[in-house]
């Protein structure tokens, strides 16, 4: 059994339902959610004139390897209507795997861990909300401490409580 961490988020259309919607679909398709964040509400990063994002970090338990997992959310993405036109321009919904146990991964298909996790506040604040003692294995710092020395600048601002 795998422990992945992702994050999940969309600024296109009914932002709330798409996490839902791929939460739902993660679990059906992927293994067990474990843990949620919170929603959070952020500034759009790198291509920045385009809506705000709606983002959540997932715990989740699964048997697959990070090559399959990878290729599992992909598909729930294109499912669920992801089209990709413009590098970091707006999408309907987003999964990436930011940690996965201990994997150090950098292949065509995937890197593991992500690698601009420590410069991404919208990433690293639902993480830290239910991870925050995890270890990145590249770095070797704790996630509480990757987001207090995180210079990202951009607003976050928690929208909803997790369940």
């Amino acid at each position: 059994m795998n422990t992945a961490f992702l994050l999940t988020g969309g600024n296109l259309g009914d932002r709330f339902f798409n996490l839902q919607t791929a939460k739902e679909l993660i679990e059906k398709d992927c293994g067990k959610i474990i843990k949620e964040s919170s929603v959070y509400q952020t500034a759009a990063w790198g291509f920045t004139k385009q809506p705000d994002f709606y983002n959540q970090a997932l715990q989740l338990q699964t048997n697959f390897s990070p090559e399959e997992l990878m290729q599992k959310l992909l598909a729930i993405e294109k499912n669920m209507g992801r089209e990709r036109n413009i590098k970091m321009g707006p999408r309907i919904i987003d999964i990436d795997i930011l940690l996965m146990d201990d994997f150090i991964i950098s292949s065509s298909l995937i890197t593991i861990p992500h690698p601009r996790l420590q410069e991404r506040k919208f990433a690293l604040t639902p993480l830290a909300e239910i991870a925050p003692d995890i270890m990145h294995p590249v770095l070797h710092t704790s996630i509480k401490q990757l987001l207090a020395e995180c210079k990202d600048n951009l607003p976050v601002y928690k929208i909803s409580n997790n369940n």
